[in-house]
């Protein structure tokens, strides 16, 4: 499938009607097609938008792609950032089109969407063992001499039942596929040892059906991680690498495929790749790193490996949830209409961060506001004394945890800083 069909999807998109499938949006809208009510530029604030709207801001989220593009190529690193994050084939070609190797995802269906938009370069980090979506990748390898597909093992099992599914399908050209080193004991999915690792390697020597492409891993998953665990571990994830090179086991191929990379340690990622020695053959470096294209008011506010490293530059929070005082039972306590099934919640509740008065006042910092919980559709927030609020008011919330923000809305406002909506950012979860 070429990029040319993805942007023809692309393009399908544009033209898609606005109707009561998309949450927040205006409702004088209906009957439009999306890129007709974008080419109206209406705005977020009195443009008939209604609460709860989650937007993006796009000036935000422009800085973000453009920062790890620069991070990336500085470091010599490849980079496929976690689709699973926006599930958002328009952000995805954004991505690519910022200087990305392909697009990282998690599961089949995750890996139908982008095909289905075009991404011709897809890392799966995870384990692929249903026959169903086995019998389609094969297909798609077979027809699409430029599809590039490379996924995890960590058992002889698994690839045993790769290797059925496949050969059963008829499959003409091998999966490429990464033998993936576990974090720890304790941890996640992965081989626990190096000796195993050798073992399911040898396992997929003895396929016709599947290719040793090389090893990854997520450091995310080290137990109680540090700079220096994993540092520690990466460096067992590069000996491996360098082990299988001197065994042999990537004969055949044009490059050694070395993968880790999350949204928290991808400056030591960076650092230990730095350290890869010359092997028989170019070693693409793979960063996976998927959070930054929104990045977030909470927990990777906190985790951002440019904490560490400020010189490198800064991610910006690009979410803006806003939502609508309906209810002020008293002078502690007022009530919003947004909740858990517009909020993400998993990993830190809401941050109240600006007030925009009913009356059309200026906007002003949310002082003395605070989530305090999360009903179905209702916000809970706490009031100090300081704090100006009334009912009809409407709190722009900041949301930790990109992956559980994107996932539920399926038509998202971008909006410029004065709040002109100038695009629309659909999602596929």
């Amino acid at each position: 499938m070429a990029l040319d069909t993805g942007t023809e999807a692309l393009a399908r998109l544009a033209e898609e009607p606005v109707d009561h499938r998309f949450k927040g949006l205006p409702p004088d809208a209906d009957g439009l097609t999306v890129a007709e009510l974008a080419g109206q530029r209406r705005n977020l604030f009195t443009g008939g938008f209604t609460t709860p709207v989650l937007a993006l801001s796009a000036e935000r989220l422009e800085h973000n792609l453009a920062l790890m593009e620069t991070y990336a190529a500085r470091h010599g690193l490849a980079f496929a950032p976690h689709g699973k994050t926006s599930m958002a084939p328009q952000l995805f070609h954004r991505q690519i089109e910022r200087g990305a190797w392909g697009i990282t995802l998690a599961v089949p269906h995750q890996v139908r969407v982008a095909r289905a938009f075009g991404v011709r370069r897809i890392f799966l980090a995870n384990e692929l063992l249903d026959a169903a979506a086995l019998r389609r990748l094969a297909a798609e390898l077979d027809a699409d001499p430029d599809f590039r597909f490379v996924c995890y093992v960590d058992s002889v099992r698994g690839v045993a039942l790769m290797d059925a599914a496949l050969t059963e399908a008829g499959a003409g050209r091998p999966v490429d596929v990464v033998v993936e080193l576990a974090a720890g004991e304790g941890a996640r999915t992965g081989v626990r040892t190096e000796a195993e690792c050798a073992a399911v390697a040898d396992a997929v020597a003895g396929t016709r059906t599947l290719r040793l492409a090389g090893v990854a891993g997520y450091e995310g998953e080290v137990p109680d991680a540090d700079p220096e665990k994993v540092r520690a571990w990466l460096r067992r994830l590069v000996a491996l690498t360098v082990e299988f090179d001197g065994a042999g086991r990537f004969a055949g191929l044009d490059e050694i495929v070395l993968s880790a990379g999350g949204s928290a340690w991808f400056d030591a990622v960076a650092d230990v790749f730095a350290e890869v020695p010359d092997l028989s053959l170019p070693v693409l470096k793979l960063l996976r790193s998927g959070a930054y294209v929104s990045h977030d008011d909470g927990h990777y506010r906190e985790v951002t490996p440019f904490n560490r490293v400020p010189a490198e530059g800064a991610l910006e929070p690009a979410f803006r949830l806003w939502t609508q005082v309906v209810s002020r039972p008293s002078a502690e306590q007022a009530f919003a209409n947004a909740g858990k099934r517009d909020a993400a919640y998993d990993l830190d509740l809401p941050f109240p961060q600006a007030v925009r008065p009913a009356d059309g006042g200026p906007e002003r910092p949310a002082t003395g506001i605070t989530v305090t919980g999360l009903s179905d559709q209702h916000a809970w927030l706490r009031t100090a004394p300081e704090a100006e609020l009334e009912v009809g008011d409407w709190v722009g919330l900041g949301l930790s945890h990109p992956c559980t923000s994107f996932d539920k809305w399926q038509l998202i406002p971008v909006a410029e800083a004065d709040g002109t909506v100038v695009d629309y950012i659909r999602t596929f979860f």
